[in-house]
Formats: C-alpha cells, structure tokens, sequence
C-alpha cells in the first residue's frame, strides 16, 4: 500500500493489515504502525497526529533503528514517492558530493544516518543543518533526530488522511 491520500475516515476503515501497510509507507517502524493502528478510530487528524507521536515516544533504540532504515540518507536519490517530494530541495552536484561526505562523517560519529525533516529546504540548509548537528553529543543527537522523524512522520500523516 501507498501513502496515497484516503482521508481520516477511509483510514480508521481499513482493515488491520491495510492500515499498518499504509503506516509503514509513511514509517518504517512495525511497533509505531502496530500502535497506531490500535488505538483508531480517530476523531480529528490532530488525535492521529498526537497517537503518532506517543507511540514514536515509546519506541525503543531497535525500533527507532527500524524506522531509520524506511529513510534514505540525505543527498542520495530517494528511494519513495515521499522520500523525493521531502528532498525536492536537494540539487547540484557539489552540494550532493558535500551532503555524502557529511553524511560520512555524521554516521561515523552517531552510528545511524543523518535524519532532518527535509521538506521545503534546499541542499545548502540541509548541509548548515548536518554541519552543526555534527558538534551535538550523541543523546542530544538522538533526540533531535527523533524530533526530525516525529515531523516526518506528521507530514506523512496529513498526506495519507488529507480529503480525497
């Protein structure tokens, strides 16, 4: 299943299954798609947006790893339909080459890929972002990429349950 738009009530309709796939294309974590499944139906988009968020709080490292691994790194040709409307910003052979060996250096030190909501940004700011993320010790990192995927998550949502 896509993330195509099927509004807020087409969602809370889905079958379990369906529903966690359409998670899953906007999340890669199965344990956040498991308990934002569970907790429909939803009244207003804000209530699915805030179950999200609670149950990305609740996840633990392995899980965070899982939704990680939906995201491609930053500067490299995304791998979805979301993924590249989100980087659409990202252009220009320099500022890709620099956002590689950013990407580089930031996965050496924290030990998973650089993850910035990216939507609306262009490359240049994306490479300010990952610079100064450089100097943050690993738990600030890790909870500000949690923030970043928090958001991600958000935008992802209002596609899936926007009017269709």
């Amino acid at each position: 299943m896509t993330s195509e738009a099927i509004g807020l009530a087409g969602f809370n309709d889905l079958p379990v299954a369906a529903a966690e796939a359409a998670l899953l294309a906007c999340c890669s974590a199965p344990r956040w798609a498991r308990a934002v499944v569970a907790a429909r139906p939803y009244g207003t988009a804000d209530s699915l947006f805030d179950a999200a968020d609670a149950a990305l709080e609740a996840l633990d490292e392995a899980d965070i790893d899982d939704a990680l691994a939906g995201h491609p790194r930053i500067g490299d040709r995304p791998t979805s339909a979301a993924s590249t409307r989100e980087q659409a910003g990202v252009a220009g052979d320099d500022v890709r080459a620099a956002l590689a060996e950013g990407n580089r250096a930031y996965e050496a030190k924290f030990g998973h890929i650089y993850l910035v909501c990216a939507a609306g940004r262009g490359g240049e700011e994306l490479l300010a972002v990952l610079r100064a993320r450089l100097d943050n010790d690993a738990p600030t990192e890790r909870q500000v990429m949690r923030t970043e995927l928090a958001k991600i998550n958000r935008l992802r949502l209002a596609r899936l349950v926007a009017a269709s």
